[in-house]
């Protein structure tokens, strides 16, 4: 356990933070803990991925049970989806235990700095076109990208997921997040198992964390309801700016 309560008092504080933030931003807090275990902590980037993933499977678990309840899809494409994501999460996750941290922590930069130039990019107006342009026997293909996304990084596997059923399979949004949480939810399971057998994750310090954020996401996702969407967005592509240069910034140091 912990040396000092203060020890043990910063967790739980850096828990309730991440959990507020992520239940304001729609996410499940590895975007922010990444960089804060990798930098602050000075946790190898594997190590930093898997104790995040502690905190995010708790959270996507009661989201996928909460959002099933609300808007249930079709399971058989919930099933294609999630078998291909998986399958390919527990490669590359197998393969991102053992990288080179450098690589590892440079590729999760670059991801983060490519999202949010695309979330801050201008944004041409469209009709929204519900017509499938690609037929659900293609959906594997889309379960494979975020599974490749959840494995070798710890997230982004609904953010890659989504614009890409709305996009190329004409999918609501409501139905695109439904598939897209049966897509991250076992995939972040798979990943946490897979890190956590190659000793690549913190149980003193995700535990409670995670403890802590699922007190505190309810809080983020009613402020979330408040703010304008447009707002959300910006801040939010910012954050991912600011941690993905934050992370660049210490692999030069470094």
């Amino acid at each position: 356990m912990f040396a000092h309560p203060a020890e043990w008092l910063l967790t739980l504080t850096l828990g309730a933070g991440l959990g507020f933030f992520g239940g304001l931003f729609g996410i499940g807090g590895g975007i922010i803990a990444i960089p804060l275990f990798a930098l602050v902590f000075d946790m190898p980037q594997a190590l930093a991925q898997g104790t995040a993933l502690v905190m995010m499977v708790p959270n996507l678990l009661m989201g996928w049970w909460r959002y099933q309840q609300r808007h249930p899809g079709d399971r058989r494409q919930a099933l294609a989806i999630a078998v291909a994501a998986a399958l390919t999460t527990a490669l590359l996750a197998h393969w991102a235990t053992r990288a080179p941290p450098l690589l590892l922590r440079s590729l999760f930069s670059i991801f983060l700095i490519v999202l949010a130039w695309r979330l801050l990019r201008p944004q041409r107006v469209k009709a929204h076109d519900s017509a499938a342009k690609l037929g659900p026997r293609w959906l594997p293909l889309v379960g494979v990208l975020g599974g490749s996304s959840m494995g070798l990084l710890g997230i982004g596997g609904g953010l890659v997921a989504t614009p890409l059923l709305t996009g190329l399979f004409g999918l609501r949004q409501t139905l695109a997040q439904s598939l897209a949480l049966a897509l991250v939810t076992p995939s972040a399971v798979i990943a946490l198992l897979s890190y956590a057998r190659a000793g690549q994750v913190n149980w003193q310090m995700g535990l409670p964390m995670a403890v802590a954020g699922l007190c505190t996401v309810s809080a983020g996702v009613a402020l979330a309801h408040k703010l304008p969407d447009a707002r959300l967005k910006c801040s939010f592509a910012w954050l991912l700016l600011l941690c993905g240069l934050w992370l660049l910034f210490g692999i030069a140091r470094g």
